[in-house]
């Protein structure tokens, strides 16, 4: 009787065992697997020969690409030659400048900012000031009523002169000074005038500062030259004249 009884135990021991074998669940682990891509799987064991296929085979390797391979941006410029740039610079002229004396004192500003400044005159058109002025009145008679209104409020220094446009108007003065030119507007606004204000330009010689700039510089705000206080400036920079353009 026992031993009917441990040949039923054994043989229900077998079925579970089979069972068990048949629905997988004692299986050993499968291999893990890791999304890549879009939508496809990759094993992790074939993504590591991949990488190291890469490396070895195509040189398509994480580590960054030298010489050759490198970005442009990365190198430094060089000549034709493959020589280092080292020492590239830019030509830029700073006026007109009216006289020599303006001219002498921006190159002073320049050179102590460390720039090596060169001047150079040529023939240009220059400002001359801000021109106030009043538009001519249609009849001799009111144009000598107006010069008489002027001088009686304190602007005796009007006269008819040639306007900035074809015709005559009465000219309140030229200021190289805003606040000069301002106090002769309101001056003449206060006797019931609405005098135009104009830039003046002129012909001639004018002046000229030419500097090399590094290229680490940047260009020069042509503000930092004003000279006198209140004095007004209109300069510009460009580009220095070619060899056979300069005077």
């Amino acid at each position: 009787m026992t031993l009917l009884k441990t040949i039923v135990v054994s043989l229900v021991l077998a079925n579970v065992c089979y069972f068990l074998w048949q629905h997988g669940i004692a299986k050993a682990p499968q291999t893990v697997v890791a999304p890549v891509a879009v939508g496809t799987l990759k094993l992790v064991s074939e993504s590591a020969e991949t990488t190291r296929g890469d490396a070895g085979g195509n040189g398509a390797a994480a580590a960054p690409l030298s010489g050759a391979g490198a970005p442009a941006a990365s190198e430094p410029a060089r000549d034709a030659s493959g020589s280092l740039l080292t020492n590239v610079k830019r030509c830029i002229s700073v006026g007109p400048f009216r006289d020599v004396s303006e001219a002498a004192h921006a190159a002073s500003t320049l050179r102590s900012g460390g720039y090596d400044p060169r001047q150079r005159v040529a023939d240009g058109e220059v400002w001359a000031g801000v021109w106030v002025y009043l538009p001519l009145p249609a009849t001799r008679a009111v144009v000598e009523q107006t010069l008489a209104k002027l001088k009686a409020g304190g602007i005796d220094d009007a006269l008819e002169m040639p306007g900035p446009n074809e015709g005559s108007v009465i000219s309140l003065g030229l200021y190289s000074e805003s606040k000069r030119a301002q106090s002769r507007v309101a001056q003449a606004q206060a006797l019931g005038f609405n005098p135009g204000i104009a830039d003046r330009k002129r012909n001639g010689n004018v002046y000229w500062i030419d500097i090399d700039l590094k290229p680490t510089d940047s260009l020069l705000d042509p503000s930092d030259l004003q000279g006198e206080s209140g004095r007004i400036v209109r300069l510009e920079v460009k580009g220095c004249p070619s060899a056979g353009g300069q005077t």
